[in-house]
């Protein structure tokens, strides 16, 4: 494969995984017909059927894929990271199409006879990398796992993101995120760094 026939094949890709995002974000597995995101996406059934094989193998792309093109806020590995990437997520969730669809498709997919558990997998790892650091420098709590607690917490955050969702379209979801930092920290910080930990990210007031 040439170089421009390279480069456009990755276009192409991107153009439906873009528009599948869209739909399936926006009317679920259910509701997105890979013909609707072959017009969303202005492709051909050939190009189509050239990247995936089926509707449920682009969904799960979409899927698994969900967390690409995320510019992780930086700072120094460690507790305060970790708080702007869950407030980062939250803003994200609100506007990014192939994030709301990823997250929508790992809690549907059953529905699509899938059971993956890759997606939160990528989330535990990534908050336990920064669990990682916050131990290493002495933030957390003698006695806390790290592994234990990226998994709770992400499994909280799936929960509260859900909930915000279904309540009111995630409007409130930086201040559940807060509220759910501000009960949890007690349990896991140190007493010298908790009163160092910010929440500088728009934090909305439940209505």
């Amino acid at each position: 494969m040439s170089g421009t026939v390279q480069e456009r094949a990755v276009k192409t890709r991107e153009a439906i995984l873009r528009a599948a995002s869209e739909l399936f974000d926006e009317y679920g597995y259910s509701g997105a017909s890979i013909s609707k995101i072959m017009r969303r996406a202005e492709v051909t059934a050939g190009a189509m059927y050239f990247h995936f094989a089926s509707k449920s193998d682009l969904a799960h792309a979409v899927m698994i894929e969900q967390g690409d093109g995320l510019e992780m806020p930086p700072g120094e590995d460690g507790l305060q990271r970790l708080i702007d990437i869950t407030l980062y997520l939250a803003s994200e969730l609100q506007s990014n199409s192939q994030l709301r669809a990823g997250v929508r498709l790992a809690i549907e997919q059953g529905a699509w006879g899938v059971q993956d558990d890759s997606a939160y997998r990528y989330w535990i790892d990534t908050f336990a990398e920064q669990l990682r650091a916050a131990k290493i420098g002495g933030q957390l709590l003698p006695g806390v796992d790290e592994k234990e607690l990226a998994w709770l917490l992400v499994s909280s955050y799936s929960g509260a993101q859900l909930v915000s969702d279904i309540s009111v379209g995630r409007a409130d979801l930086h201040y559940r995120v807060t509220t759910l930092w501000r009960y949890l920290l007690p349990g896991i910080a140190t007493p010298a760094v908790k009163p160092r930990l910010i929440f500088t990210a728009r934090c909305d007031q439940a209505a």
